[in-house]
């Protein structure tokens, strides 16, 4: 019986692989085993700074919130504090938006809270 490769197959995965590779440095992008790990390893750096971005985020819209309120004579934490206590449902990306595109918004928001 004759040998099988599937070769079709396996080159068409190979070539999937070298063509994402394009552009990487060196063997990196001309020899399979290397352009592989080099791929595989950016997929779990992809997987895992999507989630960190989302962290990244919010840690900004965190300190923009929180220099505007200060400015007004209020901490952040009791801001947010605040907000709840008058069921203002504004959420942090929203509230950074105003305090650094519409103070005046914002201001508002403030004294509504105080």
């Amino acid at each position: 019986m004759p040998r099988a490769t599937n070769n079709p197959a396996s080159r068409a995965r190979r070539r999937k692989i070298m063509k994402a590779a394009r552009g990487y440095f060196g063997a990196r992008s001309k020899v399979y085993t290397v352009a592989k790990n080099t791929l595989e390893k950016g997929w779990q750096y992809a997987f895992r700074d999507r989630k960190f971005k989302k962290r990244t985020y919010r840690r900004l819209w965190i300190a923009r919130i929180n220099a505007a309120t200060r400015m007004e004579g209020l901490s952040y934490s009791r801001f947010i504090h605040a907000l709840d206590q008058k069921g203002i449902s504004l959420n942090r990306k929203a509230l950074a938006d105003l305090a650094l595109n519409n103070p005046r918004t914002f201001k508002a928001v403030l004294d509504a809270v105080k």
